[in-house]
């Protein structure tokens, strides 16, 4: 489903479709990649290793901001621990926020995903996503996570 604004085209992507549309959008980053989400399991950063290996080999910077994994029960600290680990292994600035709940990305400061889905988790659970490209929308999501200086711009 597509809807045009004057904000720039939005697009909406449920759990089936978001990860092809998402990766994508991944393989075409230049410059940054902000990913905010407050769940990170190891099944689920496997399938996201070899686009985020990618993205920094070619100097992309790539940052994610979670939940301290102590905030979690046992089973998913550990899980959020090796996964942050192998993040970090490939250069990705890792970041805490307490309480954290937000589910977005933030693509170059031009493509921006919101919604219900933890990127760095989903498994089976209905999640919807929104997609909107849009410079002023990218630019006001991070004025309001106050990530800005994790672009690069």
């Amino acid at each position: 489903m597509s809807i045009f604004s004057s904000h720039g085209d939005i697009q909406m992507y449920d759990e089936h479709i978001f990860y092809h549309a998402f990766e994508k959008d991944l393989y075409r980053a230049r410059k940054s990649v902000v990913i905010e989400s407050p769940f990170i399991t190891l099944r689920r950063i496997n399938e996201l290793l070899p686009v985020i290996t990618k993205l920094t080999r070619k100097g992309v910077l790539v940052t994610v901001n979670t939940r301290n994994p102590i905030e979690h029960d046992e089973d998913y600290e550990m899980q959020a621990l090796i996964a942050i680990e192998q993040l970090q292994d490939l250069g990705v600035k890792v970041l805490y926020t307490v309480k954290h709940h937000r589910k977005l990305a933030i693509i170059d400061g031009a493509i921006t995903w919101n919604g219900s889905l933890n990127i760095l988790s989903q498994h089976d659970s209905c999640e919807i996503m929104w997609r909107v490209a849009s410079e002023g929308i990218a630019n006001q999501l991070l004025g309001f996570i106050k990530l800005t200086k994790y672009t690069g711009r």
